[in-house]
């Protein structure tokens, strides 16, 4: 009775060869080698507005239902940096997002959402502009309609909220 192998612990020569090629590259030649053979995500950046216990929700030229603000990252910026950008666009809101809590995936569209969170004290003037022609405050539960990218951006924050499932050892 014989065992089936694994997995190799080293990659065979020419993977070898391949990686010590590969780490005497300058990165962005590098990084432009990867994304010319791997897969590519577009990123968006999307903020979550709080005030009272409810999210400021825009309806948009674009979308079907209520959205939240955000948008693409542009080549060169950073998830905060499109953050702060396209809040300010859609709403004439001045935001500073702090740090992401939490990323929703969607490998078949291959598209991944940073998602901020904004707490308000005081209720702030919504201006809506840009793609954005209407506003809403609505309770995170309680979105009458909303498209499936703002669907995924919901559930990945419902998710964050819960109690994140440890890993263990296979």
């Amino acid at each position: 009775m014989s065992a089936t192998p694994g997995p190799s612990p080293h990659p065979g020569g020419v993977r070898r060869l391949g990686l010590r090629l590969y780490r005497l590259l300058p990165p962005d030649v590098g990084y432009a080698l990867v994304r010319t053979v791997q897969p590519t995500f577009s990123v968006g950046a999307v903020v979550l507005l709080e005030f009272e216990g409810k999210v400021l929700a825009l309806r948009q030229e674009h979308r079907s239902g209520y959205s939240l603000p955000g948008g693409l990252v542009d080549r060169g910026e950073r998830p905060e940096g499109a953050a702060r950008r396209e809040v300010m666009e859609e709403t004439g809101i001045a935001v500073d997002p702090g740090d992401p809590i939490t990323v929703a995936f969607a490998p078949r569209l291959r598209h991944c959402d940073v998602i901020f969170r904004v707490p308000c004290e005081t209720e702030p003037d919504v201006r809506v502009g840009s793609e954005a022609i209407s506003h809403a405050w609505l309770a995170l539960d309680d979105w009458p309609e909303a498209d499936g990218a703002t669907r995924r951006v919901l559930d990945a924050v419902r998710a964050a909220a819960l109690e994140p499932r440890i890993g263990r050892l296979l």
